[in-house]
């Protein structure tokens, strides 16, 4: 393989790792506090409030319900007027975090269910605040689960960086359609759609992992 083609494979890589990284902790920054929302005002939430969770719901259902592709196009004046441009890397970012915010939120909620209800009963009979509850109880014993969670978030965001590049987007979904696609060369095809399968287990990995390690934790206190 040309030195050239290695030097952009690895260029890919680094955008691959930049979009990732970078989109899934920004969907989390939106995507947490919304599924904690979600959580608590269901009505066997700590402080239900149908209104609320109705709207909230309904948002976050119809966002997640819009196809990745057609959601990247229909948002690009955002993501122009957000970082000047539709083209690239960090342009990507904008659209997956939109996509990604909904689904983390889903996943934050269907994490904090998880929880058992005694356990949130006896903070409350301790006079513990809603906010101590969440901080304090509901987080920690849900933290596997939120992990494995973020480890299931990072490879769908993953995914989106791929598509992204019919687009103009970066990463080695950019490089498997503009060279693999585009220019019938099925050897870079097949090495991307490699490295994109080599970098999803290794996410996945570390997520199991951490997710076991903090339940050997909460287990030992």
């Amino acid at each position: 393989m040309a030195t050239g083609m290695i030097k952009l494979l690895l260029n890919g890589i680094g955008e691959t790792f930049y979009m990732t990284l970078v989109s899934t902790a920004l969907a989390y920054i939106i995507g947490l506090p919304l599924g904690v929302i979600l959580y608590i005002t269901d009505r066997s939430g700590i402080s239900p409030n149908k209104a609320v969770n109705t709207v909230l719901g309904f948002i976050i259902n119809m966002l997640r319900s819009v196809p990745f592709l057609i959601l990247l196009v229909a948002i690009l004046p955002l993501t122009r007027a957000i970082v000047g441009t539709t083209i690239g890397s960090t342009a990507t970012i904008v659209p997956l975090v939109v996509a990604a915010a909904p689904f983390i939120a889903r996943v934050v909620e269907s994490s904090l269910k998880e929880v058992d209800a005694g356990v949130i009963e006896a903070a409350q009979s301790m006079g513990s605040s809603n906010f101590q509850i969440i901080y304090k109880v509901l987080l920690p014993e849900a933290k596997p689960s939120l992990i494995i969670g973020a480890a299931i978030a990072v490879t769908t965001i993953l995914g989106y960086s791929a598509m992204a590049g019919f687009v103009g987007g970066g990463g080695l979904g950019a490089i498997a359609i503009n060279y693999g696609y585009y220019r019938y060369q099925e050897d870079i095809m097949f090495i991307t759609v490699l490295l994109l399968v080599v970098i999803v287990q290794i996410f996945q990995e570390v997520g199991m992992r951490a997710a076991k390690y903090s339940d050997r934790r909460i287990r030992r206190s």
